[in-house]
């Protein structure tokens, strides 16, 4: 486990013996802001029982959404981990960071940009991270992908457990020819305990910090693994799940000759990377017991901010990078534009916020996180953010809201572009020339029926069309994104 502590500055104030002899009067103190407790899951969709899905138990999630919003319609704004995170730590769109693989960051073209925790850093917040908040690379080392960023954080902690130092040497792969970490592959731990693995550990860590900052105002950033692949938590777990209760959607004949090219392109091969349907449901059984297993250690970071009574005075944002697709489309996993994979679960509980235990029906986006949180704690946000502040729809969910929500994906030289109203959702592929897909969420919540060549729908389809080209920053000529390179996983 590697542990860095980043160099602040050091301010000393002399007192005029005038001062001294002040009343204590004189010397009230301003209410003290809130504190931010910041938690992070990697991979994660919405299958949650929070959100309606009948299997997966995630009881410690639940209670958080029972305290605060939960937004039904939130989007990333890229599904791939650097890049959506890039985006919603700067609170700009990919087309502006630059960031579209796991290897760019996003300092090499925005150098003095100051993020999300940089600007509570520096307004005398300490601000921590434990585990994964940006793509740094691995856990117990600070990145071997250089793309932590410590201008963010006054101290950074990297745990690493058995999961990673023992188990993946052992793990059973379904696709050989393909990295860990964009594998079909799980295990079973049958011997570890919950604080041996990776995510115990952070959750450990993470309670650590709150313990030792609870009477100064802090931004701690909790950043889980799991249920990122490999798939892997202790046996008891696997257990919620029997195999028999596990089913794949059924995937439609014309899948592939009705959607473009681009939009199946992110599994290859297809469906399911190439492993037999009971493979798969056995991927997607260890994909929900990681869900549990994950949601148990954020259920022992609560149970800290009971301990420590901090509800009054923190506001805890829950949020995955990304969604997930487990055989929607036949797909595996991320990156496509489609519903499950641009989705994702968002949950903020505010001190003082009206709505407590209500959904919000209304359309928004990561790139609304930063401005929340500056809003939420009286600090002055840079201008040139590309969100808005949700503080509206934590006093009223169901107010009106007319904001749509852009998600991006890149296909080795050319993007795709998506836009997300509460009804529609519009897909064009390098400006349109690889493919267009519209879908009707009234009617069509799967995405299954594409009506972008279908006459009926051709106002709809020209209206969503100008929405991205309006709407859409840094978009260049031919669709061309810069800095653009192939796709990472």
């Amino acid at each position: 486990m590697t542990r860095t502590n980043f160099p602040t500055l050091a301010l000393v104030l002399f007192l005029s013996t005038h001062a001294i002899c002040a009343p204590p009067q004189a010397f009230a103190a301003e209410p003290r802001r809130p504190n931010v407790l910041f938690i992070a899951v990697d991979d994660m969709n919405n299958d949650l029982g929070c959100y309606g899905h009948p299997l997966v138990k995630s009881p410690n999630i639940d209670r958080l959404a029972r305290m605060g919003v939960k937004f039904d319609r939130a989007y990333c704004q890229f599904p791939l981990c650097s890049p959506s995170r890039s985006s919603l730590m700067t609170g700009l769109r990919p087309s502006q960071t630059r960031v579209f693989n796991l290897q760019y960051h996003f300092r090499q073209g925005l150098p003095d940009v100051v993020t999300l925790s940089q600007l509570f850093k520096n307004n005398g917040y300490f601000a921590a991270r434990v585990g994964k908040i940006y793509h740094y690379g691995n856990p117990g080392q600070i990145g071997t992908s250089g793309l932590d960023d410590p201008p963010s954080w006054n101290v950074a902690i990297n745990p690493a457990g058995r999961d990673k130092t023992v188990i993946e040497m052992n793990i059973l792969n379904y696709t050989p020819k393909r990295g860990l970490g964009s594998a079909m592959c799980y295990l079973s731990d049958a011997e570890g305990k919950d604080h041996e693995h990776t995510d115990g550990k952070v959750a450990q860590e993470t309670i650590q910090l709150l313990e030792a900052h609870k009477d100064k105002p802090f931004f701690i950033a909790a950043g889980f693994y799991k249920p990122h692949t490999p798939y892997v938590a202790p046996k008891k777990y696997f257990d919620l799940y029997p195999i028999d209760s596990i089913k794949l959607p059924a995937i439609p004949a014309d899948q592939q000759s009705t959607a473009p090219k681009p939009a199946l392109a992110s599994n290859s091969p297809w469906p399911y990377f190439g492993v037999t349907e009971d493979q798969a449901r056995e991927c997607k059984r260890a994909y929900y017991a990681t869900i549990s297993f994950v949601d148990a250690q954020i259920g022992k970071v609560l149970e800290a901010v009971d301990r420590l009574k901090l509800w009054d005075n923190t506001v805890v944002v829950f949020w995955s990078d990304h969604g997930y697709h487990l055989g929607e489309h036949g797909l595996w996993m991320k990156q496509s534009l489609f519903e499950e994979s641009a989705r994702v679960p968002l949950i903020i509980v505010a001190p003082g916020a009206k709505a407590k235990g209500k959904p919000s029906p209304r359309v928004v986006e990561f790139v609304d996180l930063y401005p929340t949180l500056a809003d939420l704690t009286g600090l002055t946000p840079p201008k040139n953010l590309a969100g808005t502040s949700l503080r509206p729809l934590l006093n009223n969910p169901n107010r009106r809201w007319n904001r749509p929500a852009f998600t991006q994906v890149q296909r080795g030289q050319f993007p795709g572009y998506s836009a997300r109203t509460e009804r529609w959702r519009y897909i064009e592929w390098d400006d349109g020339t690889k493919g267009t897909q519209l879908y009707d969420h009234k009617t069509d919540p799967r995405e299954l029926k594409n009506l972008a060549s279908d006459p009926k729908y051709a106002k709809v389809a020209a209206e969503m069309k100008a929405l991205v080209k309006k709407n859409w920053p840094a978009r260049v000529a031919g669709g061309r994104a810069p800095g653009a390179t192939k796709p990472g996983r």
